[in-house]
């Protein structure tokens, strides 16, 4: 795997991603070159030598063979237009979150092998009508575009998967936690925003209720995830090359109260509430989720509130 693109590079998530594989290589030996794509780059940041920036969209079918003109060992994809912008721009939504994936694995089909292709979905799959109980099982029903993307994507991965073109294998991220900035267009954002507002001592009114429940997980385990399938035997992968990775289930409330005991101050006071039916249905509204099959292949959540706040706000 000594050859990686990273779609999205710039993204929260991505930046965490390529700072471990850089450091840390994968499965034990280092990584010899990384390809960066995304819609462009701060100028005069610091550049490991073994990293290569390819500016342009994702969609850009130029783009996409500067990109993979390295022959990669694997490809990342985790570059999206967010739920909510892509609820306000169709057009966009499908073009990078739909066309660009199907173009990418056309692409990858011409290349001399075929590329492990981690992909990034989303628990947006299921959509706002949800069992008590959710399980791997729990049918897909998207009630978002960008959902109903990421589960066509999916789909397409097992298929082009099937045919050879990629070794493919697709995780479902939940609420990926803490996001700097205001996270505009991610519908869920105010997951994150708990996070920095409470640290600064800052108000925040969230758009959902105090008993919210959302599924949670910490950047440094969604990465730790990330690099798991992409150097496991992917002949243990189901039949989907689909997996729901497993997630804390915790109420904002729970979150709140963690975070005053990692902050040493109460901040309860600062969290008002003004609930969004449509948030409140799709993001504050989730279930237990079981996931014993993705356990079984070695995901993990962060295992318990006080380790999920730490690393949130770590970073790593």
């Amino acid at each position: 795997m000594s050859q990686v693109v990273v779609t999205g590079s710039q993204g929260f998530i991505a930046q965490v991603l390529i700072r471990r594989l850089l450091r840390d290589g994968l499965g034990g030996e280092p990584v010899d070159r990384i390809t960066a794509v995304d819609l462009a780059f701060e100028a005069g940041a610091d550049e490991d030598a073994r990293l290569h920036r390819v500016a342009g969209s994702v969609h850009d079918p130029a783009v996409q063979s500067e990109a993979l003109k390295s022959v990669p060992d694997l490809v990342f994809h985790l570059s999206s237009v967010p739920g909510g912008a892509a609820e306000r721009d169709p057009d966009l939504g499908r073009k990078v979150n739909l066309d660009a994936t199907l173009s990418l694995l056309d692409n990858c089909r011409a290349l001399p092998r075929p590329p492990r292709f981690i992909y990034a979905s989303s628990v947006a799959v299921y959509g706002e009508h949800l069992p008590a109980q959710m399980t791997e099982d729990t049918p897909a029903a998207p009630a978002l575009t960008y959902g109903a993307h990421k589960l066509a994507c999916e789909v397409l991965i097992a298929d082009a998967s099937r045919r050879g073109w990629v070794n493919g294998c697709s995780l479902r991220l939940p609420g990926v936690v803490a996001r700097p900035g205001d996270g505009d267009g991610l519908m869920s954002s105010f997951m994150s925003q708990l996070f920095w507002r409470l640290a600064r001592g800052e108000a925040i009114t969230l758009p959902v209720s105090p008993k919210a429940t959302c599924w949670w997980m910490s950047v440094g385990t969604c990465v730790d995830n990330l690099m798991h399938v992409a150097t496991m035997d992917s002949r243990s992968w189901n039949a989907q090359r689909s997996y729901q990775m497993p997630v804390l289930h915790l109420s904002i409330e729970e979150v709140v109260a963690a975070l005053s005991r990692i902050l040493g101050r109460s901040v309860a006071d600062l969290v008002h509430y003004q609930p969004n039916p449509l948030i409140e249905r799709l993001f504050g509204s989730s279930p237990p989720l079981l996931a014993p099959l993705a356990a079984s292949i070695g995901l993990r959540h962060d295992g318990d509130i006080s380790r999920l706040t730490a690393r949130a706000m770590s970073h790593e």
